[in-house]
């Protein structure tokens, strides 16, 4: 299949045994995963908000503070304009996830898609994604003109030097090493789940009525394969 929003010459430029090797943990930031074309038409067709539902004040396991934002996740029906439509598709083409099973190293996955808006006075606590997760594609989606990268808004890969156990509720303050990922513009960061794959975003400080917008990827182990697995591990052996 061709493709329109994903740029195929990008997708191949990126080394995967560079990615393994970056720390704290293998991650890249490309510009341009996106064709400029496309991403201007994905820019100016975002979900509508009322599509969103308000996740703020929620609990978190382990203390952790809540991940406050609108959040949009998809499912077969949602009202998506012509562009988004025609970019998911992509995403489940098989360039996309032949790029995605060569830089994770996974064959079988399975991918589920989500939509942010965070405003003004929020933050995403440092956390490491579920085990279900073999990593995230983050897509960026504002520009210069709806946002001013002072407001902050950029994910913070955090070092904790193999000392932080999952189950906990670190601050940004405890980890003496972070990487900040570029995310304004045609920007994307896509990165492994290890056991420490700490990472978070700082409070953000925008103009009331704007947003930082986020398109995300989730990478998950494919369920079906994990039972079987799972199931023979667990089997009686027979001689």
């Amino acid at each position: 299949m061709s493709t329109y929003f994903l740029s195929s010459e990008k997708l191949r430029s990126i080394d995967s045994n560079h990615f393994s090797a970056q720390r704290p943990f293998p991650n890249t930031n490309p510009s341009g995963l996106i064709t400029e074309t496309g991403f201007a038409e994905l820019c100016q067709s975002m979900p509508d908000l009322s599509l969103f539902k308000p996740t703020f004040g929620r609990a978190r396991k382990y203390g952790q503070t809540p991940h406050d934002r609108y959040t949009l996740k998809y499912r077969k029906g949602l009202p998506l304009s012509p562009p988004w439509q025609s970019f998911l598709t992509e995403l489940n083409g098989k360039e996309y996830r032949t790029f995605l099973s060569r830089m994770l190293g996974k064959s079988f996955f399975s991918l589920d898609f989500f939509w942010f808006f965070t405003p003004s006075g929020c933050s995403v606590s440092p956390h490491c994604d579920h085990k279900d997760k073999i990593g995230a594609h983050l897509f960026y989606m504002n520009t210069s003109n709806d946002w001013d990268s002072s407001w902050g808004g950029d994910t913070l890969l955090l070092d904790d030097g193999g000392k932080l156990a999952r189950a906990s509720a670190p601050d940004f303050s405890d980890f003496p090493n972070s990487l900040t990922s570029k995310s304004l513009g045609n920007y994307s960061l896509l990165f492994a789940r290890t056991p420490n794959s700490w990472h978070g975003v700082k409070e953000i400080s925008c103009p009331e009525g704007y947003y930082r917008k986020v398109f995300m990827v989730a990478i998950k182990k494919f369920a079906p394969l994990d039972t079987l697995l799972a199931k023979w591990r667990t089997a009686p052996a027979e001689y």
